[in-house]
């Protein structure tokens, strides 16, 4: 037991390591918070600017960082690249322009004076997956600590080798305190005593929805604030007037960044009765281009999925959705090679009533849907317990800026472009895709105290 990296390629053990005993964990809860008393003093743009200036560790060391997430989750490794690069973009945002997020704002009463500042909340619990186990963390632990907060960082347990960079990073050889940014190799069960201790004050997670679920039933009984960014099954509707060639090259990246294995992936494909057939013949042609393969290999477009248990549950919704009518167009059958490999994958005729419709799929399958209206294409979007992100193709720019405004129900809706995050724009979701926000200047806002000061004249 405890936090194991196993190579998903070929299948071998990378590193373990135990769970932390209990006097360990109160160890580093006490000292984080010891910490976070102190840099809570430190100037505001004092804070930004050592937050910022991580980015040039990230840079410094890309290369290593990107072959440890590639060995431990399989994601290819000029993906791996784009995400240290993108980690180190988020400390140079934050770092640059987290101080004028956070100023006091005056505000004019009877008073001499009255002001509204935001004060750091105290020890944010950060739960977080393995898909993107540099980029998730960076963008949650970054603005909590800009706004003075200390950060509990409690990783995925297939991805220790990046937990710990990650701590390395934002530590000492990055210019914080020590002990600010503290990671903890604990199980499921020391998790929620965490969220209870009195010294964590708010909680951050990235995973599924049950887990969403679990930890909000525990922060709600501590009366202490979380944000969830949970599953999604994000709609991407293709109308009669879309640039076709444009739209399969988003929709099918969109589906296979990550193998696949994203949140906001393109997982429903909702194109319109008149340019349905076309589209599906040319996903299938494009998906079979793709390369699987070595994730270390420069031309490799698809890697392992993260783990056996991932890619079997994934082969098994594959299975179901065609016995209940889907039409397997491309792919679908788990190849006998080393690794936990899975083929780029077609459904058509995709209803409701099959788990590729119905569930949310990780893996690279493109899931296509026929809607004869627009209004249908909008109503299949929107029929999903999931509210993450969303995207619509159409010539018309004005038609799609009032569906993605208006229509669809998403915290994100991206119109003729794959959804993806951005340091600058705030990202998160609605119904059970959770709540809350990261990134942009709401994200930083998520754990501060909005605080009131007046003072009489």
């Amino acid at each position: 037991m405890g936090f194991t990296a196993i190579n998903p390629t070929g299948g071998e053990m990378l590193a373990r390591y135990p769970f932390a005993e209990g006097p360990d964990v109160e160890a580093a809860v006490e000292m984080a918070a010891v910490a976070q008393r102190s840099w809570r003093l430190v100037p505001l743009e004092e804070r930004a600017q050592l937050v910022g200036a991580v980015a040039q560790l990230f840079r410094a060391n890309r290369q290593k960082l990107a072959e440890i997430v590639t060995m431990e989750m399989g994601k290819p490794l000029r993906e791996a690249l784009a995400e240290v690069d993108k980690s180190a973009l988020a400390c140079e945002y934050y770092g640059d322009l987290g101080a004028s997020f956070l100023r006091d704002r005056v505000v004019e009463t009877e008073a001499l004076r009255s002001l509204v500042t935001l004060r750091p909340l105290g020890l944010v619990l950060a739960i977080m997956p393995w898909n993107f186990p540099l980029w998730q963390v960076v963008r949650a632990a970054v603005p909590a600590l800009v706004a003075g907060n200390g950060v509990l960082l409690k990783h995925a347990p297939s991805v220790p080798g990046c937990a710990l960079e990650l701590a390395r990073l934002f530590g000492p050889a990055g210019g914080l305190p020590e002990g600010l940014f503290a990671n903890l190799f604990v199980d499921v069960a020391e998790t929620g005593a965490l969220i209870r201790d009195r010294r964590v004050s708010a909680v951050t997670l990235t995973g599924s929805t049950r887990a969403g679920r679990s930890v909000a039933a525990i922060a709600g009984a501590a009366v202490k604030p979380c944000v969830l960014e949970l599953g999604g099954s994000d709609p991407y509707i293709v109308l009669e007037d879309a640039d076709l060639g444009r739209t399969v090259e988003a929709c099918v990246t969109g589906r296979v960044v990550n193998g696949g294995q994203s949140c906001i992936a393109a997982k429903r494909m909702i194109v319109h009765r008149g340019v349905a057939d076309d589209f599906a013949d040319q996903v299938v042609a494009r998906m079979a281009g793709l390369r699987v393969g070595d994730p270390m290999a420069e031309r490799t477009d698809i890697g392992p999925l993260a783990r056996e248990d991932l890619r079997d549950h994934l082969a098994g919704q594959v299975r179901r959705s065609v016995s209940a009518g889907a039409r397997l167009r491309l792919g679908g059958k788990v190849p006998d090679v080393p690794g936990w490999y899975y083929p780029a994958t077609v459904l058509t005729d995709v209803a409701p009533g099959m788990p590729a419709y119905d569930e949310e799929t990780f893996g690279p399958v493109a899931c296509i849907s026929v809607a004869e209206s627009e209004e249908e294409a909008i109503r299949l979007a929107n029929d999903s317990r999931y509210g993450l992100g969303a995207a619509v193709f159409t010539s018309d720019l004005e038609r799609g800026e009032r569906i993605a405004r208006n229509a669809v129900e998403a915290g994100a809706c991206f119109v003729n472009d794959f959804v993806k995050s951005d340091p600058r724009l705030p990202f998160g979701g609605i119904k059970e895709s959770g709540f809350g926000r990261e990134l942009g200047d709401f994200g930083i806002r998520e754990f501060v105290n909005v605080k009131t000061v007046q003072v009489e004249r």
